[in-house]
């Protein structure tokens, strides 16, 4: 353990690593909230062909669009980034989908009430249905974070650095 402690930058790697599932997890959740509040409650079109589209979306493994995801991080000169490492991460279709289901739960009848107040969107979304909804915020934020640290294949292809790397990259190097 020494040995490990003193040779490599593990601490480095530690803190890597939880940064960038701190920011993966936040910035997550902020994204997918919306996307399945906005799929839920609000009419435009082409609502549905988006709902069914991230539905598709699992039908895709995620290393089919690995060599996708490194191209357009590369051409964006992210190699080596912390927006590199994070970008590709930011979207998890079934964390929409946990959101989508929630919100359509919710009875309309507060969304009417709030609306007749003529509360903004975003104010409804936060200071009506976002209190009624923090444990299932709580076990996404849980299960986004241990996704994305325990992710390998994309901050593998996407760090050269030993500096930059997460702690799953970094043990690789022992």
């Amino acid at each position: 353990y020494i040995s490990a402690l003193t040779t490599t930058q593990i601490g480095a790697w530690y803190v890597n690593s939880v940064a960038v599932a701190v920011g993966v997890t936040v910035i997550t959740i902020f994204i997918s909230m919306l996307c399945g509040y906005a799929i839920s409650q609000l009419r435009f079109p082409g609502r549905i062909a988006l709902w069914w589209l991230i539905l598709a979306s699992f039908m895709v493994p995620i290393s089919a669009l690995i060599i996708n995801h490194f191209v357009l991080v590369a051409n964006l000169g992210l190699i080596n980034s912390w927006a590199g490492i994070m970008l590709p991460q930011l979207i998890h279709p079934v964390i929409i989908i946990v959101y989508k289901q929630f919100f359509d739960q919710v009875p309309k009848d507060f969304r009417e009430a709030a609306v007749m107040d003529n509360a903004s969107e975003f104010g409804i979304l936060f200071k009506i249905y976002m209190p009624m909804n923090w444990g299932v915020t709580t076990a996404l934020s849980i299960v986004c974070f241990i996704w994305t640290w325990n992710a390998f294949l994309w901050p593998f292809l996407s760090v050269t650095r030993t500096e930059m790397m997460t702690i799953t990259v970094g043990i690789t190097q022992v």
